[in-house]
Parts: C-alpha cells; structure tokens; sequence
C-alpha cells in the first residue's frame, strides 16, 4: 500500500517505511557502578514533536520505571528540558531519570563541559533543577542533582491500617517517629520500620493499600530502618508505587531527598551542618542500589536538598514509530 502525503511542490505517493520515524534511545542503570544494579532507564535525545500521548505510550512499551525525553530548553540558558514518564504517567520531577539523562547527555557529548565537572540546568515540569556532573577517567562520573525544598505535609497515627497495607504485623512499625507526607516535587508517605527483616518482609496488599492511600493524598509509600545490608550505609530502604505501574522501583532519588530531609528533621542523622546519608534500595529485587543523599542545615532549617549516585552504560537501540 502507498501512502500520499501533500508535498510542499508536487503531490508526491511515499511507500510506507518513509513515514515511520526512527527514535534513537540508551539504557543506562542509574545509582550503581555495576551493570545489572540500580534503576534501568531509557533515554531518548530528541523528543522534538513527539506528542504527550506517544511518549507516554513509549513508556509502556519500554516497561521501565521510567523513560525520560530530550527536548530544547524554553529558556536559552538552559540546557535542555526533559519529561519524564512511568508506564502509568507523567511526572513532575524524578531523580534516577535527572542523574541518567545527565549521564547520557555528557556522555554523547550534548552538553559543554569543563575539565573535571560541569554544571547545568535542566528544566522539569515541576522547575529549573540544577545539575552538577564530575568526571572521572575521560567520563562522567558521580552526578548530583539539586531538588526543591523539602515540605512535610500529611501525618496518619493509624499504625493498624499502615502495617495492613504493607502486610505487617503493627509491633514492625517505629512508633518513635511520624508516618508522614514529605515532598521536594513528588509527595511520597515515609514509613519508619523497626529492623530489617520487617524491611524485607514488606508486601502491598492492595486492597488496604487503595482504601488507606487516598487519606494521606499520595500514590507512593516508601518505607526504610537504619538496620542496613552494606557497611557504608544509612538506611536500608525500599520503595512502592503501584498505582503508577511500579510495584517497587529498584532506586528512588525523587524520594531520597524527601528521605534524608526526614531523617535530619527527626534527629535520626545529624547535620552539623551537612549530613551525608547513603541509602541501600532495591536488594530485595536484586537491582542494588546506592543513593547518595546531601542534607543542608541552618538553624532548624534545611536548605538544601541534594542527591546523587552514578551511572553504568548499557547500550542503545531504536524504536520506529508512525
């Protein structure tokens, strides 16, 4: 079958393969320095023209937790922006998609650089998010992301209805700290647990979990103990989002931050005036990962909010689409 499409001079007949578009993306594990580990993501560097729909059906076809776009900056002093899609939505701000497309964009050579780092801004839906890439050995190496502030929202005191919805016994939850809402552009419910084999043994129950979730008004629980895995690190942690089309993601960064916020607000790790916090995720589904979080204080407040980690290349391919 010929397809005809209007030319700009002529009526001209083109055979179908024309009209397919070939869209170029890398796979990068993001918070590990070891392939098979952390949390996969596809990158595609030219999103120019896709529509909101195609990308988000991109994101379904890759079945990641998340697929980022390239596209230009609206503002000229930035670097690109990006967008950022589950196999379920759009979100406002992720941090595995911010560090992996930087990873990739300084790796392809997309972006300038200086001799030993290089910093940009990328624009999200939720702002400007300022980015800081070292280099090692020719490449890039640790990279850190700045998030927005972080604000603490919704609490629930109802320990039965929480331990239910992760399929726990009430006495695995460490009533010495709140359940609560925390937030530096995605809102996810902190859960404090009191060791590690409650950590391990968490499974959604979704029935409890769609009845309690809507209370606290957010889709994402993350809970985490200071009992850990790995010399090295702060919390051990792990993170569910099934009403995104992520049962568990493997590595968190948009929660990371709200995490070490969290964790400097209750005095579970001090600032004096910077706390440097190494949360283990993703053992459970055996994708490792190690997020690295920066939490600034002054005074009562915290203000700033960094999390970084690295990046492994594992390759690249294409999807062609009408």
């Amino acid at each position: 079958m010929l397809y005809w499409v209007p030319d700009a001079l002529r009526m001209t007949y083109y055979p179908p393969e024309v009209l397919m578009r070939r869209l170029h993306y890398h796979r990068v594990d993001v918070f590990t320095n070891r392939p098979f580990g952390g949390n996969p993501l596809a990158v595609f560097t030219n999103g120019r023209g896709l529509a909101a729909e195609t990308m988000q059906a991109i994101a379904r076809e890759m079945n990641l937790s998340e697929s980022s776009f390239v596209l230009p900056a609206d503002d000229p002093a930035h670097a690109y922006r990006v967008r950022i899609f589950t196999p379920g939505s759009e979100l406002p701000m992720a941090g595995h998609p911010t560090v992996g497309t930087s990873f990739v964009l300084a790796r392809e050579h997309m972006i300038e650089r200086t001799r030993d780092h290089t910093v940009l801004i990328l624009e999200e839906n939720i702002g400007d998010i300022p980015v800081e890439i070292n280099f090692a050995d020719g490449g890039p190496g640790m990279i850190w992301m700045t998030q927005p502030a972080a604000q603490f929202a919704a609490r629930s005191d109802d320990v039965d209805a929480v331990a239910d919805m992760l399929s726990l016994p009430s006495s695995a939850i460490d009533t010495r700290y709140p359940m609560q809402v925390v937030s530096t552009g995605v809102p996810v419910f902190f859960v404090p647990l009191v060791d590690l084999e409650s950590a391990r043994a968490v499974s959604i129950n979704r029935r409890a979990f769609e009845r309690f979730m809507p209370t606290v008004g957010t889709t994402e629980v993350f809970v985490f103990t200071t009992e850990v895995e790995n010399p090295g690190s702060t919390v051990h942690s792990r993170m569910f989002a099934p009403e995104l089309g992520v049962y568990e993601d493997p590595a968190t960064g948009a929660a990371s931050g709200p995490l070490g916020a969290y964790l400097v607000r209750y005095g579970i790790v001090h600032a004096s005036p910077v706390a440097y916090i190494v949360s283990e995720q993703g053992i459970e589904i055996g994708r490792p990962s190690f997020i690295h979080i920066q939490i600034e204080r002054q005074g009562d407040e915290i203000v700033r909010v960094q999390v970084g980690g690295e990046c492994v290349y594992m390759g690249e391919g294409f999807l062609e689409i009408e």
